[in-house]
């Protein structure tokens, strides 16, 4: 069910020739920060990149899901936040080790991955960029991102405290250099302004309030709203499709003493459970383990 207090905002600030999204969540935040007891500094992190996945599907047309994934071999060995093109949001967090400090450094992880990926619903294929893991914030290597593959300059702004989340990003309308024609210095001046909001500002104030105290004198226009909600996509089908990937020796050596297969989706803690029978049918087709067909 959608939730009303969590929105994504599309913005166009007409004077300066800029485009902008604007996300607030609050209710999909807590649902997918409740699932895990995280430590402050990957809750905080975890709760930038939710809102700033929910931003990014924002600033482009697609059906499907837009998703920022990062793995290391560090402490935080993985970071995977999802949005779709209805506004369901999940993510999750992995970790080991002291991850007490109040900020990650993500290029400190050992051999850190990061990947902003857009799997199209409608034609089945999927869309990958990786994004360059170097010292900074989190919202510093998404615009460097944008500025190197894109050839986009973009300005987020991202922040998560006090059981909100939120995410804000700027970037210039398309033309030639990526710079108004009407406005050079548009570009310029909106990411002046927005680099006057706090944190504090950017999670607590309505949207319209954030909004027409930076570019009061922009021409700000709101052209388009959606609503943001936590949900997941599993299911007992896609659970059976990663049973059979998985293959019949793995499958099977996951059998529990009262016969069954149990697996708990990692985004909302749904149980699945497949029993003998079950996993055979998930199974069939499938070469046999030796010395397993007296199990079945």
């Amino acid at each position: 069910m959608q939730n009303p207090t969590d929105h994504l905002h599309r913005f166009l600030l007409e004077r300066a020739g800029v485009s902008g999204v604007l996300v607030q969540l609050e209710d999909a935040w807590r649902e997918v920060a409740g699932r895990s007891d995280y430590p402050p500094a990957v809750s905080a992190l975890l709760g930038q990149a939710l809102a700033a996945t929910a931003a990014l599907s924002g600033t482009i047309k697609f059906s499907g899901n837009l998703s920022l994934h990062l793995r290391s071999k560090g402490d935080l060995s993985l970071l995977f936040t999802e949005c779709n093109d209805e506004g369901r949001l999940r993510g999750l967090a992995q970790w080991h080790g002291d991850t007490a400090d109040a900020m990650i450094d993500l290029a400190g992880q050992p051999e850190p991955l990061l990947a902003i990926t857009i799997d199209n619903a409608e034609t089945g294929q999927r869309q990958q960029g990786l994004v360059p893991v170097e010292h900074g914030t989190l919202a510093q290597l998404l615009e460097g991102y944008f500025e190197r593959s894109e050839q986009l300059p973009s300005h987020i702004r991202l922040g998560c405290a006090g059981g909100r989340a939120a995410a804000l990003i700027l970037q210039p309308l398309a033309s030639s250099g990526g710079v108004s024609q009407t406005d050079p210095d548009g570009w310029n001046r909106a990411r002046h302004l927005a680099a006057t909001l706090s944190e504090s500002e950017l999670l607590q104030l309505p949207p319209e309030q954030v909004l027409l105290r930076l570019f009061h004198e922009e021409d700000v226009r709101l052209t388009g709203e959606r609503n943001l909600f936590f949900g997941c996509q599993c299911s007992r089908e896609r659970v059976a499709a990663v049973l059979r990937n998985l293959g019949r020796s793995e499958s099977e050596a996951a059998l529990q003493p009262d016969g069954r297969v149990e697996v708990t989706c990692e985004f909302c803690n749904t149980r699945y459970h497949f029993d003998r029978v079950d996993l055979e049918q998930v199974l069939r087709d499938l070469p046999e383990t030796p010395g397993s067909a007296a199990t079945h």
